[in-house]
């Protein structure tokens, strides 16, 4: 398959959920990592919260000798989180508006209200040579205003996307079209996350151009209660080799 194939980072929150539910270091976070990679995922992804109700700043800091593939860390820049980036060095971190009170992350950043704020981070991080990401909305304002102030990619908040899905996917689909097109002419590498699954994912990854990677976390553990780990990492990567295997047959 196509070296440009959108690459499968699988969010292991979920697994810390369960794990910090009885207490102890089961199930693992860091054999879930490891077997993840086994089973063929390209990345690891991980949000630390501040209360430690799921992934522990610990966990980040053992995750890093693990994964061997690509190492996303998401989550708000407070001055913890950004220390806590810098001392990891993962190959990404993904900056997520969300504050100690939210369950799962709500919204995507104004870039252009919070552009000094987000601007100063960005450099940090650049200048430390890891490659940013900033969780947005489909808004034109905004990826503009998330490419004037330095990111590298721009990760595409896809709930809204996920709900209009069930009800006309043709129209669920238009906004994150028209906003990689903008994220790509404004030299945006685009990833994407936030309630994709098994029905939903190779629609949106056949009609959404330049799509690098798609962060999938709470509908996949979910699935490999069912189907098993590596059977359900599998699947989701079987879906997107059909939309890669569909945007080829469309350019013939």
């Amino acid at each position: 398959m196509s070296d440009n194939l959108t690459r499968l980072s699988v969010n292991i929150n979920k697994i810390a959920t369960l794990r910090n539910a009885r207490g102890g270091d089961t199930p693992n976070v860091c054999l879930a990592a490891k077997y993840c990679q086994e089973y063929g995922a390209q990345g690891i992804t991980i949000h630390p919260r501040p209360d430690g109700r799921h992934i522990k700043y610990e966990d980040a800091r053992m995750l890093k000798e693990i994964v061997t593939t690509e190492f996303n860390i998401e989550g708000y820049p407070d001055r913890p989180f950004i220390d806590l980036v810098l001392e990891c060095k993962p190959d990404q971190v993904t900056l997520v508006p969300d504050g100690p009170e939210v369950i799962t992350s709500n919204c995507g950043w104004d870039t252009v209200s919070n552009s000094e704020f987000l601007g100063e981070i960005l450099k940090e991080f650049r200048d430390n040579g890891i490659r940013t990401s900033i969780f947005i909305e489909c808004d034109k304002l905004k990826i503009e205003s998330a490419a004037k102030i330095g990111a590298d990619r721009i990760e595409l908040y896809t709930e809204n996307y996920a709900k209009q899905f069930l009800i006309n996917k043709e129209k669920a689909i238009e906004p994150y079209v028209r906003a990689s097109e903008i994220a790509l002419n404004n030299g945006l590498g685009v990833n994407a996350g936030h309630d994709l699954n098994l029905d939903n994912l190779e629609f949106f990854a056949r009609y959404v151009n330049g799509l690098q990677e798609v962060s999938i976390g709470h509908a996949l553990i979910s699935d490999s209660l069912y189907f098993g780990l590596e059977n359900t990492v599998q699947q989701y990567l079987y879906q997107l080799e059909l939309a890669k295997l569909e945007q080829l047959k469309n350019t013939l």
